[in-house]
């Protein structure tokens, strides 16, 4: 990545795994990533935009519900149905699919999957991607939790134990606007041993979709830092995946992360699916995160391949925009450092074993 900006972006969350499983050969999807796809993240646009990698989610997808949210999304209010759960069985070959492409983009030099905090900064002198394996949603890991050794094993350093739909291990919240997290029950006893069994393996546990009282009894069992990979603040847009100052303020406290979701119905005050978002309302979300978290605690959790995402920045290319905003808008060359890169290095480096 020769061609990149000063200012690199380690990201705390992106689709792209899901986006090559759709393509029917997985092996080309990958030589099309690297030579140029649709959506929001390739090799070129990233080289161009300074995106120096992140999290790469492996997530199961709902069956079709026949909903819109493009439409349902810009209501003055929603609360779309809840997918129905997945089954393990169901789950697993489509997570072990999605883990494989990454694999192969390995293979083919797209990236370099990292396991600790050295990797990162070696791929990125190296000019290579840096992809985290992540699991948004743990659907693929029953109660035993054999399969997380398994998935570790495989280059696994991060895990959500749900998406929006439950799972045998806690609550998501549905995409509801106006309406905060407190919706539902927290984890599952299961629940529990999955996330004392992240902390013995140093796997960092993704707080972002987890309801409220699921976020609170994590709080109480894990020994690691908080991690919201993707999610903003609700006192800005009242958004049941977004967080409470409470929760805000607990991460800041245990020396954990928020990283700045960039869909724009989770940015707006009106709670609007919109691409005519400014940039403004994503500097709103980072003023306020750093005020109840401390700067050292917040980054960027993108969402890109995943969500609608500002036309001021359209796609990965378009992440320099918003590093010239935070400029603009009086960020220090060392606050937009922490912002865009250190602060998950620093994460990682209290997370992972």
């Amino acid at each position: 990545m020769s061609n990149m900006p000063k200012q690199p972006v380690f990201d705390g969350h992106n689709d792209v795994l899901l986006k090559l499983w759709k393509y029917a050969d997985h092996e080309d999807a990958v030589s099309q990533f690297i030579a140029g796809c649709a959506g929001h993240i390739d090799v070129p646009r990233s080289q161009k935009g300074g995106f120096a990698g992140g999290f790469f989610a492996i997530y199961v997808p709902s069956p079709d519900l026949g909903i819109d949210m493009d439409v349902d999304m810009i209501k003055a209010a929603y609360e779309l149905p809840l997918p129905s759960p997945v089954e393990y069985q169901d789950a697993l070959p489509i997570a072990l699919s999605q883990a494989a492409i990454l694999l192969e983009m390995e293979r083919q030099g797209a990236v370099k999957i990292c396991h600790q905090v050295s990797d990162i900064r070696n791929a990125h002198k190296a000019g290579v991607m840096a992809a985290i394996m992540h699991m948004e949603g743990a659907e693929a890991i029953a109660a035993d939790l054999e399969a997380l050794d398994v998935f570790y094993a495989a280059g696994l350093r991060s895990l959500g134990p749900v998406w929006s739909r439950p799972t045998i291990f806690g609550e998501g919240v549905p995409f509801r606007f106006p309406s905060d997290g407190d919706i539902g029950e927290g984890l599952t006893d299961v629940g529990g041993a999955l996330v004392r069994k992240c902390n013995e393996l140093g796997v960092l546990v993704d707080l972002s979709h987890l309801n409220e009282k699921g976020f609170w009894d994590v709080a109480e069992i894990s020994d690691a830092p908080l991690v919201a990979t993707h999610s903003n603040a609700c006192s800005i847009s009242l958004q049941a995946r977004n967080l409470t100052d409470a929760q805000l303020k607990a991460i800041g406290d245990s020396k954990g992360m928020v990283g700045l979701n960039f869909a724009t119905a989770f940015l707006r005050p009106d709670g609007k699916m919109l691409r005519e978002t400014p940039l403004s309302d994503m500097l709103a979300h980072l003023d306020h995160m750093i005020a109840m978290c401390g700067e050292d605690h917040v980054g960027l959790g993108s969402d890109f391949d995943g969500a609608t995402v500002p036309v001021g920045i359209t796609d990965v290319a378009g992440l320099p925009r918003l590093v010239q905003a935070m400029r603009d808008h009086g960020y220090s060359t060392t606050r937009i450092d922490k912002l865009c890169f250190e602060n998950w290095m620093s994460v990682l480096e209290r997370t992972w074993k």
